[in-house]
């Protein structure tokens, strides 16, 4: 089997960390310098918070090799064999639709309606004579291994300037259209709920309701 080609929104892991540092800084604080329910409620919070957040900032993910695209979102993990793939679509969210008509959203390669405005002009600029365009891969098909985040580096283009996330999407596009026919590229969809995730929410939350119910 082929390495995986890794898609992954750079914004959205920052931001996932800073949220991460913050939870934890005031969390840990609290726990160790309140006192009464405080030190429990604190770590009440905590479970609900930490996983919820990394759920829906770290954890999202696409791979893609050559035979099925996995979709890691924040409370399932999708494997579609390129044989299921239907179509993608690009709307206000990016999109895998299966044979079955089934519709999964791809939550680790959101939409920038900034960056295709940006694109526009880009190209805009471009056919009036303006300069080359410039832009950049995120992920990618050749090279092997794992690619690049979302927001990879500028690269000159030669066709029309796209915006990173739709560059993304056509990579994908082409490599279902290259691989819907293997035979190592059929098989069945398949959905896991990331109970390394919910249950640990579910417990802040009933944890919560039982300490401010008592309180």
């Amino acid at each position: 089997m082929s390495k995986d080609r890794i898609y992954r929104s750079p914004a959205g892991l920052a931001g996932g960390v800073l949220l991460l540092a913050l939870a934890l800084w005031l969390g840990i604080d609290a726990v160790v310098a309140g006192e009464g329910r405080t030190p429990w409620t604190a770590l009440a919070a905590l479970l609900f918070l930490v996983p919820l957040i990394a759920a829906y900032t770290v954890r999202p993910a696409v791979f893609a090799n050559d035979d099925r695209l996995r979709v890691r979102n924040p409370f399932r993990v999708i494997v579609l064999p390129w044989g299921q793939v239907a179509s993608f679509r690009s709307g206000y969210s990016n999109e895998v639709f299966t044979e079955a008509g089934d519709k999964y959203q791809l939550w680790s390669i959101p939409v920038s309606l900034r960056g295709r405005k940006k694109a526009a002009r880009q190209e805009a600029r471009r056919a009036s004579g303006g300069g080359r365009g410039r832009g950049g891969l995120l992920g990618g098909l050749g090279g092997g291994g794992a690619r690049t985040d979302v927001a990879g580096a500028g690269a000159v283009v030669d066709g029309p300037v796209r915006a990173e996330t739709d560059k993304v999407m056509d990579e994908l596009k082409e490599l279902a259209e290259a691989r819907k026919p293997a035979n190592t590229s059929q098989g069945e969809v398949t959905v896991r709920w990331a109970y390394e995730v919910l249950a640990p929410v579910a417990a802040g939350v009933v944890l919560l309701a039982v300490l401010l119910g008592t309180g």
